[in-house]
């Protein structure tokens, strides 16, 4: 059990990771990589590579596998101590007269015993392996929720450089309705009347900030005198992209709502650790990943269209290589992701469901803060209210906060709709 003292520096690593993800992402697709120093912003081309980016992350989860292979050796250098770590050490005296009663020589006997009279606690061992439907080949399984992660990761990385960070990380918030509706079909749960007004109420906040964003997109043309006529004319261009990048972003919920319940019906049949799976996960996904790039590249890539689009892995790799602030970026998002990760399930562990959702809110927050901060976006008040509607319903659905109405109360308990819960991944 996490103690009560780290609980405060996990919820800050974790919120300060997750932030970082979302931001270092954005900062990539920001950077011009061909036709820099054209006067014509429509020229300019900057990085979109979002197949690499999803490569990107599972890395980072690859990384997970050193935590678990610093745990492993920590516990085997505690088995190995043994008792005299645990501050046992035999005592011998030489010096006993023969000749007392037999009391005296139990209690000598007691005293010069080579064995400590109650045995000192010993680590558990960690299983050889996962157990359940999981054990053996059946790690394969986790390949399909990995799957699910490729999809939903391209497509939310596709949609980052159409619209603004703050508006994607909303718009993710899509997720509750899809996870609600699934589990209500695959797993059994049941959703009571205040839930299915939460989900309403969602799609309600999402349906605003992407509005907003349709209609005040933030353009990337520098609005001088002598750009303003390009700014105009890119403005319906924009406003096309940004409605696109809102509905690949909310498309992608889908498949990370599967990716949550195949989680869910594996890891209820199997005993695993969640960091295993991350793990286990990253490694499918990098696979997969790296195996469709190649594909895509051979069919697409290497066409006179598909050159320097995101399927030209060769052109990614170069710009990853020859641009620095790509390269560095990449290289402290795979660290990030990994923390965030780390951070996540160990919050997981130590907190509740309702207070991990209050964490994400806050993370959405922060990134908006930021992102106005570095001037990314301009501030828009409908985006303020479909933020407030979708944090609020979250809140509800979750049970942070009690339904308003009487009628909308359970009287009954309310069943978690992912005992096991989520895993963190980005």
């Amino acid at each position: 059990m996490t103690s009560k003292a780290l609980i405060p520096f996990l919820v800050g690593m974790m919120l300060l990771t997750g932030v970082c993800n979302t931001l270092l992402t954005k900062y990539q697709d920001n950077q011009c990589v061909r036709n820099c120093d054209d006067p014509d912003p429509k020229n300019r081309r900057t990085f979109e590579q979002p197949v690499l980016q999803t490569a990107q992350m599972f890395v980072g989860e690859v990384g997970c596998w050193l935590v678990v292979g610093l745990m492993a050796t920590y516990e085997q250098i505690a088995r190995w101590k043994g008792p005299k770590a645990n501050g046992y050490q035999a005592v011998r005296n030489g010096d006993a007269d023969a000749d007392d009663d037999n009391d005296n020589d139990n209690d000598a006997a007691s005293v010069n015993s080579e064995h400590p009279l109650i045995e000192p606690a010993r680590p558990k061992k960690r299983k050889a392996g996962p157990d359940g439907l999981l054990k053996g080949y059946g790690i394969v399984l986790l390949a399909l929720p990995a799957v699910c992660d490729i999809l939903g990761t391209t497509l939310v990385n596709a949609g980052l450089f159409m619209v603004a960070a703050s508006i994607y990380q909303m718009t993710r918030g899509a997720l509750v309705l899809f996870v609600g509706l699934f589990s209500v079909v695959f797993l059994r749960r049941k959703l009571h009347l205040f839930q299915w007004t939460s989900l309403v109420g969602v799609v309600v906040g999402v349906a605003m900030v992407g509005l907003a964003g349709v209609i005040w997109p933030d353009t990337k043309a520098e609005a001088t005198d002598a750009l303003q006529q390009a700014a105009k004319d890119a403005a319906s261009v924009e406003a096309l992209r940004a409605a696109l990048g809102v509905v690949l972003i909310a498309g992608a919920q889908i498949f990370t709502a599967t990716q949550f319940v195949l989680e869910e019906f594996l890891l209820e049949r199997s005993n695993i650790e969640p960091i295993e799976v991350v793990g286990w996960e990253g490694l499918f996904g990098l696979a997969v990943t790296l195996i469709c790039m190649l594909v895509l590249h051979l069919v697409v890539g290497r066409t006179d269209a598909g050159r320097y689009g995101m399927f030209d892995m060769v052109e990614g790799f170069r710009q990853m290589t020859e641009y620095k602030s790509i390269g560095v970026s990449s290289f402290l998002i795979m660290i990030s992701i990994g923390g965030f990760n780390f951070f996540g399930l160990s919050v997981t562990r130590s907190v509740s469901a309702t207070a991990r959702s209050t964490i994400d809110s806050c993370r959405t927050l922060f990134i908006w803060m930021v992102s106005l901060g570095l001037g990314w976006e301009s501030f828009k008040w409908l985006q303020v209210a479909g933020f407030a509607l979708l944090v609020y319903f979250t809140f509800l659905f979750n049970g942070v906060v009690q339904p308003p109405f009487e009628f909308l109360r359970p009287r009954e308990e309310v069943e978690e709709l992912l005992p096991e819960e989520p895993i963190e991944h980005s």
